[in-house]
């Protein structure tokens, strides 16, 4: 992986870290003083984001790493290893949410809640527009650099983002007399998170089980090579993702009267294409067979 990736990387998730540790204090302090239990939960959610930044931050320094004696392909999977530890804690946070809103619909004990003060509604909206921004900013960039790990701690910050637009309704349903608002608000949060920590989990399982690309991908890769001088046929073509790299074999024919100098400048005519064409491609095998109708 080349140094701007792991630069990215680094400080898309130092941001992450310091924004985290300011607004969950800050979340924190507004829920003390306001006397409101949904945002001193949600200074809570906002603190464990901590932790999945510095889990983004060592899987993707130990996926960069060069390709060894041990580990001849390198260590891409291992950021797949993180985006699955992401979307597993995103999980859990989902189903706590709902947990938590299904445990106070059943109460029912409305009234006993402490009308929240206007600092814990301030609170709120500020958590909503930093972690919004997080949002777009950490998405941005994963895309960028083509990140599964980055990309599972973008929706991370999403669903911090929804989780304070629950706290958010909750606190003004609450000084307007309806605090069931809440916990109404965090069954359909829950629905979300758990959702995008589904897609997270699904897209990283993909690419450690060699996955193949999807067939626009590989088409694409059919009319590159097809269209190199010497190819007169491609008999067969695979590929596999690996971590957010990609591996190809194909298969492709040629006159059959080449000398062997002449069929090995096709085939290394054709790995270049298909590595300078797509820069996810980290390394192509091309076998060459004589043409026959």
């Amino acid at each position: 992986m080349t140094n701007d990736f792991q630069k990215t990387a680094n400080r898309v998730t130092s941001v992450s870290i310091v924004g985290n540790l300011i607004l969950s204090a800050f979340k924190l302090l507004a829920g003390i003083i306001a006397h409101s239990g949904a945002m001193i939960s949600d200074a809570v959610h906002s603190a464990s984001d901590v932790f999945s930044s510095i889990v983004v931050i060592i899987g993707i320094h130990i996926s960069s790493k060069d390709s060894d004696k041990d580990h001849p392909y390198g260590h891409e999977r291992l950021e797949c290893v993180a985006a699955i530890i992401l979307a597993t804690i995103l999980f859990i946070t989902g189903l706590s949410i709902g947990a938590d809103a299904i445990r106070t619909i059943a109460g029912g004990h409305y009234a006993d809640l402490e009308v929240p003060g206007i600092l814990a509604l301030i609170a709120a909206i500020i958590s909503i527009v930093t972690k919004e921004a997080m949002f777009w900013y950490t998405k941005i960039n994963a895309t960028r650099i083509d990140s599964a790990a980055l990309m599972a701690d973008a929706w991370h910050h999403r669903s911090d983002a929804l989780s304070s637009i629950g706290a958010l309704i909750g606190i003004g349903g609450a000084r307007l007399g309806f605090p069931i608002l809440d916990s109404i608000a965090s069954l359909v949060i829950c629905i979300f998170i758990v959702k995008a920590a589904y897609d997270i989990f699904r897209d990283a399982i993909d690419k450690m089980v060699d996955h193949a690309c999807d067939e626009e991908l590989e088409q694409q890769m059919r009319d590159c090579v097809s269209a190199q001088e010497g190819v007169l046929r491609i008999d067969d073509l695979r590929t596999r993702e690996f971590g957010n790299k990609i591996y190809v074999d194909i298969e492709i024919a040629a006159d059959g009267s080449h000398t062997l100098w002449e069929a090995h400048d096709i085939a290394e005519e054709v790995h270049d294409k298909l590595e300078e064409q797509f820069p996810k491609v980290k390394h192509v095998m091309v076998h060459v067979n004589p043409f026959s109708e």
